[in-house]
């Protein structure tokens, strides 16, 4: 070994030890879960399961045990405070509290957010006319939280003639979304109301909303009810979804035409229609749903646009008369192909815009209707983030659109649809001295075990040396077809302004490379999504990214089943992870019918009741396969109200894995005890200082302790 290199390994483990371990003595020991077995017998096989006591929500001695793992943690943690409040303070310097988004016209009016120093949420505001006009405040969503520690809204849907605001809210973390309606015109919140609400959307009358609703257990939208505001009459059902596989959704269109009723899986959709001016037409289907095709319409003149995958898994473009949209009358657009994923589309009177992906990157292609003529917008970087931005208005030559990459702070264009121009309407400030010429961002390719070519995208400093002692950061998740593009990350600044490379993994699983990439990692194919990541960390280490002795990793929901699979598959190559919100506990999972997310994911995972399913699941399962060896150190996050992977997953995963795990090595589990959702905190302040808690642990795993 090199001595320099042993002599800096030797530093950093001891910073390390003597700062995590200062204080010893007033360390609580790690806490013991008590072991209660339970047995489930499936496919002829009997699992046994020591800690299924702790779905006991309500049991006060399950409480108890996730406050004695805080309070571990907190302990384990108390010497890198100073850390954290470093951190907080330099990631805050980077925020611009009182700021103002850049307005989208709808109707008669302009409306925007804003935020300002010292509140946590934003305030929804709309200008008549023209922004010189007095504000007008829709939501402060900061009044609304007043005495709730959490607070989101998801619904956000003016009446056609800009008088009613119908919202949803949710002041729980559990993703259950109550239905208000405010008259703007008097500010006072009507008696108006629903709960667990999805879809909001208003017909043209200005009277009629049209909402979905989820199941109260498993959580699935499944009903679409009609609803007249001012009246005290039970809302109307118009639609149950009966397949459980199945989620509702309803939408407008840009045209104000017609509101669609969306029924989907994870592999097959149907839709149906009525005139946004009918809102007591009868429905119809654009076509019968058939197992294995996707179809997504919209509408535009005399024709609805469908992206459909009934060719080729990466979608075509095909348009059918509104008269008579079903199959015998789909006119191909744009035909499959293989390499160009068809993701989303605008339509505007005279323009068409596609959503794709090429090469792993996401393109935005603008095409005129009239003249067949189609343009593809030119975006500079290796790796980057661009998407849609608010675009409300139908018959209009401006589309505007957003763009990002890990060093460009995110950008909102307008660009002339005519002459194939864009033009910078606001590039979001980065206080604190930021200067992107510091950094270097690059797009590789890992080699997988079968041959495939990985895409990774890095951010690091243009000064690092990449000679293979350095600290590495990297992130993965590859599930549901879900693309990680790159969007900036202020925070992430304050890991590589200390030296280290950070590296997003785009792997199987995904939809980065299309439907196919999503095919190759799910299902009895979802090893791959492990073994592409085991891949990619072992590509930056060989060539000197980072030392594997200082490679963090991290990943959530989905992305920490992969924690957890990678880090029993190769425990050797991590020197911690941070385990967030993870789905690891999966046969139990996937056999509880009853949870949410669980009937409807049998076609992303497999069901475990059929024998071939539970044969390869049970493989991979990271609850299932925790072994007496040695593991890296772990931080696992989790929210008691998180309804998407419950709370119980990881605390069972932490119980099984200390009492299993051979070495003396971190785990620390960390519950938000308060209402918190799936993705945390909901207050942008708050946000930040779990964001600090997570890089202190993060940089102290590699051996940065200032």
């Amino acid at each position: 070994m090199n001595p320099l290199f042993f002599r800096r390994a030797l530093l950093i483990m001891t910073s390390l030890s003597a700062l995590l371990l200062t204080a010893a003595d007033s360390v609580p020991a790690p806490p013991i879960a008590k072991k209660v077995p339970h047995e489930t017998e499936i496919n002829g096989h009997k699992m046994i399961d020591n800690y299924y006591w702790l779905r006991e929500k309500s049991n006060p001695e399950v409480r108890a045990y996730l406050e004695k793992e805080n309070a571990y943690t907190d302990a384990v943690m108390k010497p890198t405070e100073p850390l954290q409040k470093k951190l907080y303070d330099e990631m805050l310097s980077r925020v611009k509290e009182t700021d103002v988004e850049v307005p989208y016209k709808e109707g008669d009016y302009f409306y925007y957010v804003r935020t300002e120093a010292g509140k946590q949420y934003q305030i929804r505001c709309r200008k008549k006319a023209s922004m010189d006009a007095p504000e007008e405040v829709l939501l402060d969503i900061n009044q609304m939280a007043q005495g709730k520690p959490f607070m989101t809204v998801q619904a956000f849907a003016v009446s056609p003639d800009g008088n009613l605001l119908a919202y949803s809210y949710d002041d729980t973390g559990f993703r259950q979304f109550t239905l208000a309606v405010k008259d703007l015109r008097t500010g006072q919140t009507l008696t108006d109301h629903a709960v667990r609400v999805g879809s909001v959307v208003w017909a043209s009358d200005n009277q009629t909303i049209f909402y979905t609703q989820e199941d109260d257990v498993s959580k699935r939208q499944y009903r679409l009810y009609r609803h007249t505001v001012g009246s005290t009459n039970p809302d109307i059902l118009v639609y149950e979804e009966p397949d459980e596989r199945f989620n509702v959704e309803a939408y407008k269109t840009r045209s104000q035409s017609y509101i669609f009723l969306v029924s989907r899986s994870h592999t097959t959709s149907e839709a149906r229609f009525i005139p946004a001016t009918q809102p007591d037409g009868n429905w119809q289907i654009v076509e019968p749903r058939k197992q294995g095709v996707e179809y997504y319409p919209d509408h535009n003149g005399s024709s609805f646009y469908m992206r459909v995958n009934d060719t080729g898994r990466n979608f075509r473009l095909v348009s059918a008369p509104v008269t008579d949209p079903g199959s015998k009358n789909w006119r191909e657009v744009l035909a499959h192909n293989p390499d160009i994923m068809l993701d989303e589309m605008d339509l505007f009177r005279n323009f068409l815009v596609l959503y794709q992906r090429e090469g792993g990157l996401p393109q935005i292609r603008v095409t005129d209707l009239r003249d067949g003529k189609s343009k593809r917008i030119a975006f500079p970087e290796q790796a980057y983030a661009s998407y849609p931005y608010l675009n409300r208005i139908y018959d209009t030559t401006e589309f505007r659109y957003g763009y990002q990459s890990p060093i460009t702070p995110p950008s909102v264009f307008s660009y002339d649809m005519e002459k194939g121009t864009s033009t910078l309407l606001k590039q979001k400030e980065v206080p604190g001295g930021y200067d992107p010429k510091k950094y270097q961002v690059e797009q590789i390719y890992a080699v997988a075990s079968d041959g495939v070519k990985i895409p990774v995208s890095v951010l690091r400093l243009k000064t690092a040396k990449l000679d293979g002692t350095g600290p590495l950061y990297l992130y993965g998740y590859g599930s549901y077809g879900i693309s990680i593009d790159m969007f900036f990350n202020a925070n992430i600044f304050s890991m590589v302004d200390r030296g280290a490379v950070t590296a997003v993994a785009h792997i199987r699983g995904g939809g980065e490379m299309g439907k196919g990439w999503h095919d190759a990692g799910k299902m009895m194919n979802k090893k791959t999504t492990f073994t592409d990541f085991i891949s990619c960390a072992e590509d930056l280490v060989k060539r000197g990214y980072g030392s594997k002795d200082r490679l963090v990793i991290e990943g959530r929901s989905a992305g920490g089943l992969l924690m957890g699979a990678v880090l029993n598959m190769r425990p050797d190559l991590f020197k911690a992870a941070i385990v967030g919100v993870p789905f690891v506990d999966v046969i139990n999972t996937m056999l509880d019918e009853s949870l949410p997310l669980t009937v409807g994911e049998f076609e992303e995972w497999g069901n475990p009741k059929e024998k071939a399913a539970y044969d390869y699941m049970i493989t991979y399962s990271p609850y299932d396969n925790i072994e007496a060896k040695t593991y890296p150190n772990m931080l696992v996050k989790t929210s008691f109200n998180d309804s998407q992977v419950m709370y119980w997953e990881p605390a069972k995963y932490v119980a099984k894995m200390r009492a299993t795990r051979t070495d003396h090595n971190l785990v620390l589990l960390k519950t938000n005890l308060s209402p918190a959702g799936h993705g945390g905190a909901s207050g942008r302040y708050d946000r930040l200082k779990e964001a600090a808690f997570d890089y202190a642990f993060i940089l102290t795993q590699m051996g940065i302790t200032n």
